[in-house]
C-alpha cells in the first residue's frame, strides 16, 4: 500500500469548502480497484488537539489504476463550519484494511484556518507519518522546555498574590505577626546550634571557637530553609486548595510555585540573620557573595522540579505527607549541615557527595564563609540534574493534573 503524490492545486471553493485537484501515482505491486475496495477520501482533524473530527466520503476510482499509473482526482473537501484551525489527510484507502498513510505512504497535507464559516487560509504539502510524528515530537519538546516558564510568567501576578496571601495568613491572628517569618528561622538555627556546638561539641575547621561552628552550621542551613519548607508541603498543597482544583480556569500547576516561592521568601530572611551574625562574630562578606544568585537558580529549579512531582504524587498517596516529613529529616541529617564534612565515612564519602543538598550547602559556604568560587564542577552536575528534574516534574504534574479533580 503505496502512494505518491504529484502535482495538486488547493483552492477555496463555497463557505467552508476546499476544492483539491490532485495527481496520485501507484507506487505499490497490485491495482487499485475499487471491486478490491480501494478508494481515496479525507479525514479532518482539530489543529490543536490532533482528535479527529470527521471523515469525508469515500469515493472509488473510475477506472483501475495499474502500478506505476499516474491517476487524476478532484475532490470536494467540507470543513467544520466552526471557527478554528484544522488539518485535512487526504489519502487512498483499502476499505476494512487501513488508509494508505498509516501504513507509511505519502500523502497530501492541508492546513486550514476556518473563520465565521468562511476559509480564511490554507496551506498544503505532501506528508508522511514519520515526518508528522518528528515534527510532533519537535513541538512536544518545544513545549515542555517553554511552557513551565510561560505558566509561570502569565500567572505572576496570581502567583505574588497567593505567595503574598499564604505568608500573612500563616501567622494570622498571632502576637508576633509577620515577625514570625525572621523568629523561626531564628530559633531553629540557635537550638541546632546550641545542641551540636555547646552540647556536643562540634566544631568545625582549626578554628574551634563555638562563632565559627554557629556560621557554618548557619550557612549551611540557609539552602534547606528554602528546600524543607517547600518540598515538606509539596504532598499536601493540592488537598490544601481543593476548591481551586475544581474550578477549570484556575492554573493547579502554579500551587508548588508559590510553595517554593515562600520557601525563598524565608531564606531570604536566614540570610539577613547570617549576615547580621558574620558581622557580630567579626566576619566580613567579599565580592564572591554575587555568585549566589547563580547558585539559587539550580536550588530553584531542583526544588521547584522534585515539589511539582511529590504535589501530584500526593493526591494518589494520602501517606506521602506523612512520609516526606521521615525522609527529610534522613535527608537532613545524611547532609554535613550540622557536622563537619570530614566526618563522612571515606566508604560512603561519594554517596553523600551525591546528594544534590550536599552541592549547595558546600557553594553556600564557599561564596559566604571562605570567600571563594563554588566548585563548578559539581555545581553544573547539579544544574544538569535540576534542569531535567524541572521538566520532569512539570511534566509529570501536568499529565495528571486532569485527574485531580475526580480524586478529591
Amino acid at each position: 500500500m503505496n502512494a505518491a503524490v504529484g502535482s495538486w492545486k488547493v483552492s477555496p471553493a463555497d463557505g467552508s469548502r476546499l476544492a483539491l485537484s490532485l495527481e496520485l501515482r501507484n507506487e505499490g505491486r497490485e491495482s487499485w480497484s475499487s471491486a478490491d475496495g480501494y478508494a481515496f477520501a479525507y479525514q479532518v482533524f482539530d489543529a490543536a488537539t490532533d482528535n479527529l473530527i470527521e471523515e469525508g466520503p469515500h469515493a472509488g476510482f473510475s477506472a483501475d489504476v495499474a502500478p506505476k499509473q499516474t491517476v487524476r482526482l478532484d475532490l470536494q473537501i467540507d470543513l467544520p463550519g466552526e471557527t478554528g484551525r484544522y488539518r485535512v489527510f487526504v489519502s487512498p484507502l483499502k476499505e476494512n484494511v487501513a488508509w494508505f498513510y498509516e501504513r507509511g505512504s505519502q500523502f497530501l497535507l492541508i492546513e486550514a484556518e476556518v473563520n465565521r464559516g468562511t476559509v480564511a487560509s490554507s496551506s498544503s504539502a505532501v506528508s508522511t507519518m514519520a515526518r508528522q510524528r518528528l515534527k510532533r515530537f519537535g513541538r512536544t519538546i518545544g513545549r515542555g522546555f517553554t511552557y513551565p516558564f510561560r505558566t509561570m510568567w502569565r500567572h505572576r501576578s496570581l502567583i505574588r498574590s497567593m505567595v503574598r496571601r499564604d505568608i500573612m495568613g500563616r501567622y494570622r491572628g498571632s502576637y508576633g505577626g509577620l515577625f514570625w517569618t525572621v523568629i523561626h528561622p531564628l530559633l531553629m538555627m540557635l537550638t541546632y546550634a546550641f545542641v551540636f556546638g555547646v552540647v556536643l561539641q562540634t566544631r568545625f575547621g582549626p578554628d574551634d571557637r563555638p562563632g565559627n561552628f554557629v556560621l557554618y552550621f548557619m550557612a549551611g542551613m540557609l539552602p534547606w530553609l528554602a528546600l524543607s519548607e517547600a518540598v515538606g508541603r509539596a504532598p499536601t498543597v493540592v488537598y490544601e486548595h481543593s476548591n481551586f482544583v475544581k474550578k477549570l480556569l484556575f492554573p493547579v500547576e502554579i500551587l508548588p510555585v508559590n510553595l517554593v516561592f515562600a520557601g525563598l521568601f524565608s531564606e531570604v530572611f536566614g540570610v539577613l540573620i547570617f549576615v547580621g551574625g558574620l558581622f557580630y562574630f567579626g566576619r566580613d562578606l567579599t565580592s564572591m557573595v554575587l555568585y549566589l544568585p547563580l547558585i539559587l537558580i539550580p536550588q530553584f529549579l531542583f526544588t521547584l522540579g522534585l515539589s511539582w512531582f511529590l504535589a501530584a504524587l500526593g493526591v494518589f498517596f494520602r501517606d506521602m505527607g506523612q512520609l516526606i516529613g521521615f525522609l527529610l529529616t534522613v535527608w537532613f541529617f545524611t547532609t554535613p549541615i550540622c557536622y563537619p564534612e570530614g566526618q563522612l565515612p571515606g566508604e560512603y564519602a561519594w554517596l553523600f557527595e551525591a546528594n544534590p543538598l550536599y552541592v549547595l550547602v558546600d557553594s553556600y559556604r564557599s561564596v559566604l564563609l571562605d570567600g571563594v568560587a563554588p566548585e563548578w564542577p559539581p555545581l553544573l552536575a547539579l544544574s544538569g540534574v535540576a534542569i531535567v528534574l524541572f521538566l520532569a516534574g512539570h511534566a509529570w504534574f501536568y499529565k495528571w493534573k486532569k485527574s485531580f479533580a475526580d480524586l478529591l
